[in-house]
């Protein structure tokens, strides 16, 4: 029995996401690019459907984006969607993937104005109120 499990766990599949993301047509808008990929075989991961929430890290509950359907693009494992965010600042990106492949991938990225980027870490949230 425990080396059937051994097989199937390790014939799962690990998701790793790329998130980048640039400011669209308003202050709070992005169009966000996710290039989903097996950490293990480093192949690309196609066919789920990919929908990505947010909530600010920061203050839980107050600023939540419902969650976005992204579409896949013509290359197998990348996937866009448009996000509207309440405000600026460090969001944690919840991308849900459903279908062959079911899985949750967290990514933290702050917003402000037309730059995205990654907090480093141990640096703490610029936002104010």
């Amino acid at each position: 029995v425990l080396c059937g499990l051994s097989a199937r766990a390790e014939a799962q599949v690990r998701p790793q996401a790329d998130v980048a993301c640039k400011q669209a047509d308003g202050p709070l808008n992005y169009d966000c690019v996710v290039k989903l990929i097996d950490a293990k075989t480093k192949l690309p991961i196609s066919g789920v459907a990919l929908s990505i929430g947010a909530d600010m890290p920061s203050m839980p509950g107050v600023h939540h984006l419902r969650p976005a359907q992204a579409a896949e693009d013509a290359e197998k494992g990348t996937y866009r969607a448009r996000l509207v965010l309440d405000m600026h600042g460090e969001w944690a990106l919840q991308l849900n993937l459903s279908g062959p492949v079911r899985d949750r991938v967290v990514k933290l990225l702050r917003f402000e104005g037309a730059e995205v980027t990654e907090p480093k870490p141990g640096e703490r949230s610029r936002h104010k109120h």
